[in-house]
């Protein structure tokens, strides 16, 4: 691949081509139409025992795209007790990462994005292995994509309409998708959809850090990252199982708000902890308002724990707005740790010999993990 002043022509440009490119909002984008890049889509699956599901979800995925060149299959084998893997490989899939032990969903796909990067993906099309899905929808999702219009594409199920969706259920995904807009400012109306697309520079910036699910998590980081994020109307399958993400809906509460609280005190740490800190620090005010009001009556002798109680909510609160500037130091660090981390990817990726020899090695590494 051509390199001009110091970094690599763009996928299908000549050194020329590259020249009168122009970079704008962080994407590469040329006047020079008449060479058209080769676009890889791959469509990555993670699975847990999902042996008999699996060749309906395979059968269902588009052959041709328009727009795009070329379409792979990754199927990320969570640690299946089942032939999820040997399924896989019998029915042709292309790449097939396979986990020694069950680590779960969000670390399925992480290793999915970096596989997908490493085979040259530039898009990524993530979906769920028991076809709830409907694989017809993957060129409506990438739409949006290859217009240059966004560089994350979320599938919106329409939650009302689903017709095995309880309504307690449904309420508390509206709710949920409701707070993620709110902490996130996006307009995404299924955050919890796992059908979803990626151009590669998104995918290059993307960090989860969450054991649990990636899709919250993924939406709140791109939202405070200012990526462009759009949301299209899918069709889904009936209901073939129950979700393995979940034992209860107590369990799924309490996962997701801990994700939601933990993503965005990252990205919002100042702004969380003065919050918490003005809280406490206003109760203590009220409690000295409360015992000098006792005093100037004469009274102020029989509320000493009044006292000694706003001493404490005051210092507290004080030192959870310090705690909160000290954070707030810290996401400066963050923020450039990803930025080197986002580098360390380009070089890694970009480097020569990163054809047809990192493809092998990354199929060789998925059976590793």
């Amino acid at each position: 691949m051509p390199v001009h002043g110091g970094r690599r022509a763009p996928r299908g440009l000549s050194l020329r081509e590259a020249s009168e490119a122009t970079i704008l909002d962080g994407r590469v984008r040329t006047f020079q139409t008449q060479q058209a890049a080769v676009n890889k889509l791959i469509i990555q699956i993670p699975c847990l025992n999902e042996a008999e599901s699996l060749p309906g979800t395979l059968r269902d995925l588009p052959r041709h795209i328009e727009g795009i060149d070329t379409i792979e299959v990754l199927v990320i084998d969570d640690g299946s007790r089942d032939e999820t893997a040997a399924v896989a490989r019998r029915l042709g899939v292309h790449h097939v990462i396979r986990f020694r032990r069950h680590k779960g969903l969000a670390a399925a796909f992480v290793a999915g994005i970096d596989a997908s990067l490493k085979l040259g993906a530039d898009f990524i099309v993530n979906t769920d292995a028991d076809n709830q899905y409907a694989g017809s929808s993957i060129p409506a999702l990438l739409e949006p994509l290859l217009a240059g219009r966004a560089d994350v594409v979320i599938g919106d199920r329409d939650i009302v309409s689903l017709r095995h969706m309880s309504a307690s259920k449904k309420f508390l995904q509206r709710f949920g998708s409701w707070v993620v807009r709110q902490v996130s400012n996006t307009q995404v109306p299924d955050t919890t959809s796992g059908f979803r697309a990626y151009t590669r520079e998104a995918a290059l910036r993307m960090s989860i850090v969450s054991d649990y699910s990636y899709t919250l998590e993924s939406i709140i980081q791109a939202g405070k990252r200012r990526m462009a994020i759009a949301h299209v109307p899918i069709q889904s399958n009936p209901k073939t199982r129950p979700s393995r993400l979940f034992d209860s809906m107590l369990s799924y509460i309490k996962n997701s708000g801990a994700t939601i609280v933990r993503v965005y005190a990252m990205y919002e740490p100042l702004k969380v902890f003065t919050y918490i800190g003005l809280a406490v620090f206003a109760a203590g005010t009220a409690l000295s308002v409360r015992f000098m009001y006792y005093y100037l009556l004469g009274d102020g002798a029989g509320h000493i724990q009044s006292v000694i109680l706003s001493a404490v909510l005051l210092i507290v609160g004080f030192q959870v707005i310090l705690i909160g500037l000290l954070a707030d130091v810290i996401s400066g660090n963050r923020k450039l740790i990803e930025d080197v981390l986002y580098r360390i990817r380009l070089m890694e990726l970009d480097r020569p010999g990163a054809g047809p020899e990192q493809e092998a090695r990354a199929d060789r590494l998925s059976e590793h993990r």
